[in-house]
């Protein structure tokens, strides 16, 4: 029964905290809010997320096509915008040092992710187009780097290079999985030509003025795009880019953390073959051991009928229990993983589908048919003299 035990309890767990994780991902993209599209480089089918979401570099968005955004007369109901590149990054100050994500961005940060500057101040837009070397860290990061010290006025370097500290951004937390307190703000252009090395964007995030002006939008923004690449085509077929909404972000994270929840569950379920197995070859010894048991059953009248449904009957009812148990104990440990999460802090949800309670069940149960049938058919087949003679 064990094997089947486990199998089952893995089955459940994966598939519980799955559901709580993808739950507690799309809860946090909610909370940015809803006026808001994201674009990424990088053209995506109707089959999956864009290229780049799973890491593959594409450098087709640049600094100009944020700025060209900005245009009333083309995009009226935009807001604000803010261009990202990210990097990673030693920073050291006196004799601390401290390793950190590197956010170079535009000025538009502030209006449109939101946040505020706890000491000193963002940076400028003149600043930003002017290569200046600033920053603006994040509250962990001056923790971690200053203590107790003042950070504003300092001069840090970053992989090496000099910067000044202008400001300290405001606790926030983790928002989508991103901790915006560890993390330092750097000019956009700065990072690109003297930090990263690149000319082109990860993301550029557009902030609209109305959540019902936002499929307008997204059809400006394209064909604004599709101008500057020289893309003629106006069908989308040839885009280099991906333009999406908060529904469009989460109907591609509810695909990819899905098909990761299947993956595992079936990595999983691998067990239940290996515990069928031992189950085939404990009833082959059961088999073995009741030889005289089977004779004198058969002597008084049974059938081969009536040792097959006994055997088989014994099999279901080992993986059947074996289920129920798995069952127990894997929605045991999916609600403490899920009182450890909100312990940490995180909204998690802790949830048991119906559905997976009674796949896990039927699962169990023809486990125990599939591995019974072939013991409980040799046990049919013994002859009834040959077994009663049996030592």
């Amino acid at each position: 029964m064990l094997g089947i035990i486990i199998g089952v309890g893995a089955v459940i767990v994966i598939m519980s905290v799955g559901a709580g994780a993808q739950s507690l991902i799309l809860s946090q993209v909610k909370s940015l809010g809803s006026n808001l599209i994201g674009v990424l480089p990088g053209k995506s089918d109707s089959n999956g997320p864009p290229s780049s979401v799973l890491g593959i570099v594409i450098t087709t968005l640049t600094y100009d096509d944020a700025r060209a955004m900005l245009n009333k007369s083309r995009i009226p109901h935009i807001v604000s915008n803010v261009a990202y590149t990210k990097g990673y990054g030693t920073l050291s100050w006196d004799a601390n040092t401290y390793e950190t994500n590197l956010s170079g961005s535009t000025v538009g940060y502030l209006s449109t992710e939101g946040g505020e500057v706890a000491e000193g101040r963002f940076f400028t837009e003149d600043e930003e187009r002017n290569l200046s070397r600033y920053v603006v860290l994040g509250s962990t990061v001056k923790k971690e780097l200053f203590g107790e010290s003042v950070a504003v006025g300092q001069r840090i370097k970053v992989n090496k290079k000099s910067f000044e500290v202008i400001g300290v951004m405001k606790e926030r937390g983790s928002v989508a999985f991103q901790n915006y307190d560890d993390q330092v703000f750097i000019p956009i252009l700065t990072m690109q030509k003297l930090v990263a090395g690149v000319d082109n964007l990860g993301l550029i995030r557009i902030k609209v003025d109305d959540q019902v002006n936002i499929p307008e939008t997204i059809d400006e923004v394209a064909q604004l795009l599709r101008e500057r690449h020289n893309i003629s085509d106006q069908t989308g077929k040839d885009d280099d880019f991906t333009v999406v909404n908060a529904a469009q972000a989460l109907d591609m994270l509810k695909t990819i953390t899905n098909a990761l929840r299947y993956f595992l569950a079936a990595i999983a379920a691998l067990s239940l073959i290996v515990g069928g197995i031992g189950i085939m070859n404990i009833m082959l010894v059961a088999v073995s051991e009741r030889t005289r048991e089977i004779g004198l059953r058969k002597a008084v009248g049974a059938n081969n009928a009536d040792i097959r449904i006994q055997f088989l009957f014994e099999a279901i009812i080992i993986t059947f229990l074996g289920g129920i148990l798995g069952i127990i104990g894997g929605s045991t440990l999916s609600f403490l993983i899920s009182i450890v999460a909100n312990k940490l802090g995180y909204d998690w949800q802790f949830y048991i589908s119906l559905n997976s309670i009674i796949l896990a069940v039927v699962v169990s149960v023809s486990i125990g048919i599939i591995f019974g049938l072939f013991p409980a058919v040799k046990a049919s087949k013994l002859h009834p003299i040959e077994a009663l003679r049996y030592e």
